[in-house]
This record gives C-alpha cells, sequence and structure tokens, in this order.
C-alpha cells in the first residue's frame, strides 16, 4: 500500500526571545518534564524568556531539557545559602540578569497566561508576581469523514467537497482504482490512502479504522463514494453519539421522517436480511431491534474506532458491515440509529448485483450463526428431526401391525429424520464444545 496522508508542514522555527519582556520563572522536579519542556516551548515562542532552577539540590531530567531549548538554568548547589528558595533565586538571577520582572510559575500545572501576566506585573509595584494561569478548556471533538472508493472519478469529487462542510478532515481510501478517483479526491480537498491492488469494500473500511485510530478521531464518519449518502446528515449521525453516548450510530434508511424511494425487490432483501442479522445477534424483541443492520452509513466512536482497527475477523467483502454489528455485538457496544435518506437514483457503484450481494449476506450470516450459536442453528433442528424421525417410526409400526403391510414410504422418512437428526444434533454439541474451549 502507499500512503499519500500529508505530514504537518515544519515549525517556522522559535522566534528569539527579548531581555526587555519579563522573564517566567520554572521549578523542574523529577516529574515535571514533559511538562517543563512543553512550557518553554510555548513561552520562547511568544518571545519571553524562561528561567528554569530545581527544587532541591539536584539535577533532574527537566534542567537537561531547559539546557536543550536555549533556557537559562539557575542552579541550585554552589554558594547560596541553605534557606534560600527557588523563588528567591529565580527572582535574583532575573535581576541580575536585567529582566524588567519574574513571572514565577514553579513547578504548578497549566500554562502561563503571558498577557495576563504582563498586565499584572504592570500593575503591581513588585518585581516578581505569580503567574496568571490560562483556563483549561476541553478541546472540539475531531470528526473524520471516512470513504471507500474504488473507480469513483465521477463523485468522489463533489461527495468530498460536501463531506469537508461538516468535517475536520476527510480521508479517502482509494482500493486500487484504475481511472482518476485518487486525483479527483485529492483535487477536491481530501486525504488519499492508496490500496496498491482492489482488496474490497471490507479491506477499505479496515484502513480506514486504522487511519482514524493512528489519527486518534473522535468521530468517524464512513459514508459511500457514490453519492447515495447525503453529507449534510453527518451532523445528525454526530450529535446523536454525542448525547447517546454509543459506539455506533447507523444512518436508518427505514425510519418514519426519511423520503428514500427503494426499489421493492431491494426492500424485500433489506427485510429478511434485517430479521436474519438479528436474529443471529440473539435481539428478539422489537424495541431493541437494529432496523438497518446493512446501510453503510455510519459514525463510530474512539472506543469502536481502536477495537475496530485491530479486530482481523472483519471481513474484505461487503458482508464487512455485518461482520461490524457482530463485533459490536460480542464487545457489549451501544448501537443508536437516526433516520436518513438514501438517494438510489445514481449510477451504481457496488460491483455485485443485488441477489449476489444478498447471497453473500446471507451466508455470512449462517457462518457466523454456526460459529458462534451452533446449538441454535444445529443442536435445536436436529432434535426436532429426531422427533419427527420417532413419529414417522411409530406411524411406520402403527400401519404393518394393522394392515400386515410394510408401508416403505414412513419407514425411509424416519430413517432420513432420524439420522439427519442425530448427526446435526451432535455436530451443534461438539461445535458448542470447541467455541467454549476457545473462550
Amino acid at each position: 500500500m502507499s500512503d499519500r496522508i500529508q505530514q504537518p508542514p515544519a515549525s517556522d522555527g522559535i522566534r528569539e526571545v527579548s531581555k526587555n519582556l519579563p522573564a517566567v520563572g520554572l521549578v523542574a522536579t523529577e516529574s515535571n518534564a514533559e511538562w517543563i519542556a512543553a512550557e518553554i516551548l510555548r513561552i520562547h515562542s511568544r518571545a519571553h524568556q524562561v528561567i528554569v532552577t530545581a527544587a532541591v539540590d539536584a539535577d533532574p531530567q527537566a534542567l537537561t531539557f531547559a539546557r536543550w531549548l536555549d533556557a537559562e538554568v539557575v542552579d541550585p548547589s554552589g554558594s547560596q545559602p541553605q534557606t534560600d528558595t527557588p523563588r528567591e533565586r529565580l527572582r535574583r538571577y532575573a535581576r541580575q540578569a536585567g529582566y524588567p520582572g519574574l513571572v514565577y510559575h514553579g513547578e504548578g500545572d497549566g500554562s502561563v497566561s503571558l498577557p495576563a501576566s504582563r498586565e499584572a506585573l504592570n500593575s503591581a509595584e513588585t518585581f516578581t508576581i505569580d503567574a496568571r494561569i490560562e483556563p483549561v478548556t476541553d478541546p472540539e471533538p475531531t470528526v473524520m469523514v471516512g470513504i471507500p472508493a474504488y473507480n469513483e472519478a465521477g463523485t468522489i469529487g463533489t461527495v468530498v467537497e460536501s463531506a469537508r462542510e461538516y468535517a475536520d478532515t476527510v480521508l479517502v481510501v482509494d482500493d486500487g482504482s484504475t481511472d482518476q478517483t485518487v486525483e479527483a479526491a485529492e483535487a477536491a480537498g481530501a486525504t488519499v490512502y492508496e490500496h496498491e491492488r482492489n482488496v474490497g469494500y471490507g479491506g477499505a473500511l479496515k484502513s480506514i479504522f486504522e487511519q482514524a485510530d493512528r489519527n486518534a478521531t473522535d468521530h468517524l464518519v464512513v459514508l459511500d463514494a457514490d453519492g447515495q449518502h447525503d453529507p449534510s446528515d453527518i451532523p445528525e449521525l454526530v450529535e446523536r453519539q454525542r448525547e447517546s453516548e454509543a459506539e455506533i450510530v447507523i444512518g436508518n434508511r427505514f425510519g418514519e421522517s426519511t423520503e428514500t424511494e427503494m426499489p421493492l425487490y431491494r426492500r424485500f432483501g433489506l427485510f429478511t436480511v434485517n430479521i436474519m442479522t438479528n436474529l443471529s445477534l440473539g435481539i428478539l424483541t422489537p424495541t431493541n431491534r437494529i432496523r438497518d443492520t446493512q446501510s453503510g452509513f455510519r459514525a463510530y466512536s474512539q472506543t469502536a474506532i481502536s477495537s475496530l482497527a485491530s479486530d482481523s475477523s472483519i471481513g474484505d467483502r461487503m458482508d464487512a458491515s455485518t461482520n461490524i454489528l457482530y463485533h459490536a455485538h460480542s464487545n457489549g457496544y451501544q448501537i443508536a440509529e437516526v433516520p436518513t435518506t438514501i438517494d438510489y437514483d445514481v449510477e451504481a457503484s457496488n460491483n455485485l448485483g443485488p441477489v449476489e450481494h444478498g447471497l453473500t449476506l446471507v451466508g455470512n450470516i449462517i457462518r457466523t450463526v454456526e460459529r458462534e450459536h451452533p446449538i441454535m442453528l444445529l443442536g435445536v433442528p436436529g432434535v426436532c428431526f429426531v422427533l419427527a424421525g420417532f413419529v414417522f417410526t411409530y406411524l411406520t409400526m402403527f400401519n404393518y401391525f394393522q394392515s400386515g403391510t410394510f408401508p416403505l414410504g414412513h419407514a425411509l422418512a424416519s430413517t432420513t429424520f432420524t439420522i439427519t437428526g442425530i448427526l446435526a444434533s451432535f455436530t451443534g454439541i461438539i461445535l458448542h464444545s470447541l467455541e467454549l474451549y476457545r473462550q
């Protein structure tokens, strides 16, 4: 795979510090090296000098960082009296060095508000003041839009431009396209991650999860590249995720307020797949069921992104959407839905026909149920078959004793049902035992 993700531009450098501005005094300890380094870089970038000393007669790592970053270091040992405090030591050094004042921050947390500290120093009649601290604010959650794309040069540009209005980053994973998809996505302002060959929809989704996880994305919204999904619905998915704290939010095409005009054959197929998927998840009550299990328009939380990025069981094909739901179920994730309208009046981008797509989904559901719930898939039907075999055995014997003739049809049915039921029951028991052993 080739990676076209752009790196941030290099820094323009640290602004030269000035002795016409008050210095900032910091105190190094054994545990605040990272904080000291970050504060020095930030304060230097605003043209103030930093003077650092240590709280004890030692040389903690923070002092080493301070020297590397061109801060002025006051050694706590030497000719200073034993009663000397770090504050007094920094004050004396700043006055002797010719600074107009000292903003003392000590070894505390937080960042110095330089404008507020300068104002306080100017209004005070002392050389040294305690630093004014910038209020701590939580950063805004980041939103990434992920778009899997394969030969979508005709639509990807419009989709990217629309999605950029509602996201901090738009990531397009090009799944080995042979047209101009990459160029069109980059021209529209997307970050592009390329697969050297086509690996399938699920493979593109896995790359999206991996890239979103590397960027510590708070909300990842995945939508299709063919223009079927409406990017203006992105804020609704993200807002629902924030309100409900659900790990996955699905854009539901069957909501009451949606205006999706879906072909009848597709609606019937999805209805069947939805029922089978919910049953395979063990969801039996209507209040808990997922109404649109196959919608690709979804929002993922940071927790879901991280776990999905490391899950190798997500398939490479179109059945990845179902695999993600199984992943969510096994991890106890909450799933929410919001109404969304899908436009089917676009060029179909799915390389699989509806019949083949449906068979792929059904096959995946059956394999999953066989693996996760063998008793339900094989054990229960097997017992029913054995009971049916007993019924036909009874009818065979009853008919023979009453009429003296042997009913061959009943006998064959009895044998078939009994043998099939026994094999299915034992297979279910064995698979269930293997599943318990793996756990």
